[in-house]
C-alpha cells in the first residue's frame, strides 16, 4: 500500500484509530479534491468509518462488521447499498448540521450505516448537485462510491 496517497493513509489512519489513540485528522476532505486512485485497504476491525478520502477505493471486511459513511456536508444524499443481502442498512440515515453554519451553508454530515451481513461485494454510493449556498459541485464532486468486500 503506497502511504503518500491521502485515500490510503485516510484509511490506515481510520483502522488504526480504532485499535489506538491518537490517530488523528486534520478534518474532512476538501470538496475540490479531485477522486483519488483506486486504492484497496484490508480493515479487519469490527467497526469502520469512511469519509470523503474512501472515495473511489475498496474497502475489505469480515462478515459481521459495521460500516459507517459520514459524508461531510448536509447536502449530500444518503449512502445507499447496491446489495442489501451483502450490506445491509441499520437504521434510518442521520444528518447533524453544525450549529455554527449560517442557514443554506451546507455544513454538517450525514452519516449512514451497514452491518455485513454475507461475503460478496457491495457498492455504497452517494450523491449531490449542490456544494455550498447557490454552488454547483463539479462532475468530480457530486458522487461518492466505495466498493466494500465482505469475507465470510
Amino acid at each position: 500500500m503506497n502511504l503518500r496517497r491521502p485515500a490510503a493513509l485516510a484509511l490506515t489512519c481510520a483502522a488504526a484509530l480504532l485499535a489506538l489513540t491518537g490517530c488523528g485528522s486534520k478534518g474532512a476532505a476538501t470538496a475540490a479534491s479531485a477522486p483519488a486512485p483506486t486504492t484497496t485497504a484490508l480493515i479487519t476491525p469490527a467497526a469502520v468509518t469512511a469519509d470523503e478520502h474512501a472515495n473511489h477505493t475498496t474497502l475489505k471486511v469480515a462478515a459481521g462488521a459495521t460500516v459507517s459513511v459520514q459524508l461531510h456536508g448536509t447536502y449530500w444524499s444518503a449512502v445507499s447499498s447496491s446489495a442489501g443481502d451483502v450490506l445491509a442498512s441499520v437504521g434510518a440515515p442521520t444528518t447533524a448540521p453544525s450549529p455554527s453554519c449560517r442557514p443554506g451553508g451546507g455544513c454538517g454530515t450525514v452519516t449512514t450505516s451497514f452491518t455485513a451481513r454475507t461475503a460478496g461485494t457491495a457498492h455504497l454510493t452517494a450523491s449531490r448537485t449542490a456544494c455550498g449556498e447557490a454552488l454547483n459541485c463539479s462532475p468530480d464532486q457530486r458522487s461518492y462510491d466505495v466498493t466494500v468486500e465482505v469475507t465470510g
